[in-house]
């Protein structure tokens, strides 16, 4: 399956190296045998559900990310074993783990763990997993699953319509929901078209790589009600949440904040406003 054919420049190079490295993985571990684990593996707890509960006025996904292109390493490994159960513990209504090797430093094996700490810390009660990186292929959807994933992002840049509509179909069969991230007007129109039911909005411009929250100020009137919907990028203090509150989000994504924190948790509790 081909993904987009007009994304930015960056997007084509990130996912031509991904497309390699899906021949890899599809060669270690048969699309049959992902296929197969990913049905025997249970869903957990609704991610859409999360982030639509809680008491809180934003509700927080909070993410474990080795490394960025722009800030380079953010930590060791320890560090990334020890923030899913910091999460947890704070009120994360989710938990977004990025898997993406060449630009990131992350790993599908990441995600597994993140997942086996949170289910042996809190069992049932474990936070959503969302596994962020840059899918374009069914595979990518059933190895997502089998590692313990509740949602996955796709963002909507790199997918054609029809391959948009072919993984949120197989997503949604296996249980898991879809973080549709979005970045100008078009791409929130096809989201909203999809009926995609969690429309995220990245401030973060991909061909400037600038970060302007009046992205999501512009964006936001045109999804409709009945969407959960996620700002993503530049949320770094606490003006900064009450900005996007005032946008009638549902729920804001952060990394880098809160890795870099002096103290992650009061970071999370004054993000959450």
């Amino acid at each position: 399956m081909r993904p987009n054919d007009e994304m930015p420049d960056v997007l084509q190079r990130i996912v031509a190296a991904k497309r390699e490295e899906l021949r890899r993985r599809m060669r270690e571990a048969p699309p049959a045998e992902i296929r197969k684990q990913a049905e025997q593996t249970p869903s957990g707890r609704s991610f859409a559900d999360a982030l639509r509960e809680g008491s809180s006025r934003l509700r927080l996904i909070a993410e474990v990310k080795m490394a960025s292109p722009s800030a380079g390493l953010l930590m060791d490994d320890e560090k990334r074993a020890r923030l899913p159960v910091l999460y947890a513990e704070n009120g994360a209504a989710a938990i977004s783990v990025l898997t993406e090797r060449d630009h990131f430093q992350g790993s599908l094996q990441h995600l597994a763990d993140a997942k086996e700490v949170l289910r042996n810390r809190f069992g049932e009660a474990t936070p959503p997993l969302l596994r962020k990186d840059f899918l374009f292929d069914l595979y990518h959807v059933w190895e997502s699953k089998a590692a313990g994933a509740a949602a996955i992002l796709l963002i909507v840049a790199v997918l054609s319509d029809g391959l948009l509509a072919d993984m949120l179909s197989l997503a949604h069969g296996l249980g898991l929901d879809c973080l549709l991230e979005t970045h100008d007007e078009r791409e929130v129109e096809r989201a909203v078209a999809s009926g995609a039911e969690v429309i995220g909005i990245n401030n973060r411009d991909l061909r400037t790589f600038e970060v302007d929250l009046a992205t999501t100020e512009r964006l936001r009137p045109l999804i409709p009600d009945g969407r959960v919907v996620v700002a993503e990028s530049g949320i770094r203090a606490l003006e900064d949440a009450r900005r996007l509150a005032e946008c009638d989000v549902h729920a804001i994504l952060v990394g880098e904040a809160l890795i870099t924190a002096r103290d992650p948790a009061a970071k999370m509790r004054e993000l959450m406003l």
